[in-house]
């Protein structure tokens, strides 16, 4: 018997990693399956809010760990297809087997061929070198019931600030949707 979680996420890049971390900390049984080929594993980051510089493998740990911090299970590989399944989705991988998702989440950067193979619309891209996006609604959704698309892949500017922040509003928008709510992540500030 397969487990159900409640979100698989693609991709552990800036948009991945942060809709991984939004969907674990809101208590969501979340999956982030990674190739470990993302295009920020190139980067160097000095115009990243909150961060002097760093390079775009330690963002990716750095996510990563968050993620895992709150509840968030990570896989390395890559995920073959996505199709209906018996409780909503199924995402196939190469060597670690399928995963059964209430909703997935897209992150995949460049890469629209999991999309496009899984029936998700695409479009023109508007940023340089990427040729090709997921075609999303504003709230992130595709045109495939459960399937919804972040950053780069969903025509989001590749800056990982806009990514990043982008991952956190499509999970944001996820969670509310299984809440039945607007689902809101804010800490305070701990005081003596």
């Amino acid at each position: 018997m397969l487990v159900l979680f409640d979100i698989v996420i693609i991709g552990a890049g800036p948009a991945g990693g942060s809709a991984a971390l939004f969907a674990a900390k809101a208590g969501k049984k979340t999956l982030l399956v990674d190739s470990d080929k993302s295009m920020t594993k190139r980067a160097w980051m000095e115009n990243h809010y909150g961060i002097m510089e760093i390079s775009g493998p330690d963002l990716i740990e750095t996510g990563k760990k968050q993620a895992a911090k709150f509840g968030a299970e990570l896989v390395t590989d890559q995920v073959t297809n996505i199709v209906k399944g018996e409780q909503g989705l199924t995402v196939e991988t190469a060597e670690k087997g399928s995963f059964e998702a209430k909703h997935v989440i897209l992150a995949t950067g460049a890469l629209v061929d999991l999309a496009e193979k899984a029936g998700v619309a695409t479009k023109a891209g508007t940023e340089p070198r990427i040729k090709t996006v997921v075609d999303v609604d504003a709230q992130g959704k595709t045109n495939v019931a459960g399937i919804w698309a972040a950053g780069t892949v969903a025509g989001v500017s590749v800056h990982t600030i806009i990514t990043s922040g982008d991952g956190a509003k499509v999970a944001i928008n996820v969670i509310s949707e299984l809440n039945g709510e607007r689902y809101v992540d804010h800490d305070v500030l701990k005081t003596n």
